[in-house]
């Protein structure tokens, strides 16, 4: 099953519609150079299925092509950062 996720910059936030049913990544940017993952969604259909994994990975792509620091506010987020190391240098320092 082939995920497409787009970004929404003007609702901060990154989607996919599958089978009718909807997955979401809010971000925020809470200040120069920074973003903020704050919340995943994915509907209870389509949970299981790889979607919180494909928003994740395309927001984590876009922060590194924007050269933005990650926040991880959002405990999926965090998780996700943690198990996949080809990310943590992403993650802001403290």
């Amino acid at each position: 099953m082939a995920i497409t996720v787009q970004h929404q910059p003007e609702n901060q936030e990154f989607t996919t519609t599958l089978e009718g049913h909807t997955g979401e990544l809010a971000y925020s940017l809470p200040a120069e150079g920074v973003i903020d993952f704050t919340h995943t969604f994915v509907d209870k259909e389509l949970r299981g299925k790889g979607v919180a994994e494909a928003l994740a990975r395309k927001a984590l792509d876009y922060a590194r092509q924007q050269k933005l620091q990650v926040q991880t506010s959002c405990e999926y987020m965090q998780g996700f950062v943690q198990q996949h190391p080809e990310y943590q240098d992403l993650q802001q320092k403290q």
